[in-house]
């Protein structure tokens, strides 16, 4: 049976379904043709220039997927009652919160929240392993996700039904065929495969996940990609720990909305839900995503070994 996501009157599923499409594969044919240094479609810059910021690099190539997603979501619903939040515009519009005093949430009750280019550092190193990430949120709990992967052709739609506790998750390639989440069957902690970031590290987590008795441990970049290896069955388990940085609203909203959407799970290590656009972007924590077989069983084996390695961590 279809599933109906909560969107705003008047808005239906499958004109916005029919707008996202050509907006995603138009923003994976911007970002390929950045990373091969050839020229962009729609009249965009071939200069890719790289700036230094406090949360990481940003290039031309962020800015114009941002500009072709937001100016196209406006034109396609241009009465639409919601807002819309991305990386970038955070990052010129919004001041940094601080630990004493964040910022106050966006007032739309519907919420667009975008990062155009998740996996800057992967993207500028050519691993090719980066992602586009757009949520719609509703009341601080994601409803509809997009993850595109453009190096890999894969569009991954998740929709989360009314309730928020089900919900139906595919993949399309440009042809628009089809294909369905196809989770592992590997049910006991000890037999998960676990895949976890690259690039951000420290020793905290390497001990962490070090303590849990997981069966193979990969890495690589992007949140997108690492929960669509999941999606795929490669992988059961991602884990992120915020140390001297967080992942931000932008890095979490649209991975957990399709992994949801598909049955699996995605929440802090003492089972609390992710809350988006609260006034503080940050996602700070021990944040664990899973195919759902054993996610409460490495829930319960990470606040144990974190209460260990730093007591008083806020899991």
């Amino acid at each position: 049976m279809p599933v109906t996501p909560d969107l705003p009157a008047g808005v239906s599923v499958e004109p916005v379904l029919a707008a996202l499409r050509p907006l995603a594969w138009g923003a994976a044919d911007i970002l390929r043709a950045y990373a091969r240094g050839l020229q962009p479609p729609f009249g965009f810059d071939k200069a890719l220039q790289i700036q230094e910021g406090g949360d990481g690099p940003v290039s031309a190539a962020d800015l114009a997927v941002n500009r072709w997603l937001l100016e196209g979501l406006d034109q396609a619903f241009p009465h639409a009652p919601w807002g819309l939040l991305s990386e970038e515009s955070a990052k010129t519009d919004t001041p940094a919160p601080t630990a004493a005093s964040a910022q106050a949430p966006l007032g739309d009750d519907w919420l667009w929240i975008l990062d155009p280019l998740d996996g800057t550092r992967d993207f500028l190193q050519g691993t090719g392993e980066y992602a586009v990430h757009l949520a719609l949120v509703r009341h601080q709990r994601p409803v509809l996700g997009v993850v595109l992967l453009p190096e890999a052709e894969e569009l991954w739609l998740g929709l989360l039904d009314r309730s928020g506790h089900g919900g139906e998750a595919w993949c399309e390639g440009r042809d628009g065929e089809r294909r369905p989440v196809r989770f592992s069957n590997r049910g006991s902690a000890r037999e998960l495969v676990l895949v976890a970031s690259r690039n951000h590290r420290d020793q905290r987590l390497e001990r962490l996940l070090a303590a849990l008795p997981l069966a193979e441990r990969r890495s690589m970049g992007s949140v997108g990609g690492k929960v669509a290896t999941i999606l795929r069955g490669e992988s059961d388990l991602y884990i992120s720990l915020s140390g001297r940085s967080a992942p931000k609203d932008w890095d979490m909203a649209a991975p957990e909305a399709v992994l949801r959407a598909a049955g699996g799970q995605f929440s802090h290590a003492d089972g609390r839900p992710l809350l988006y656009n609260t006034g503080d972007p940050r996602q700070a924590g021990c944040l664990i995503a899973s195919h759902g077989l054993a996610h409460g069983e490495i829930c319960a084996a990470a606040a144990t070994a974190l209460a260990s390695i730093d007591p008083g961590f806020a899991v």
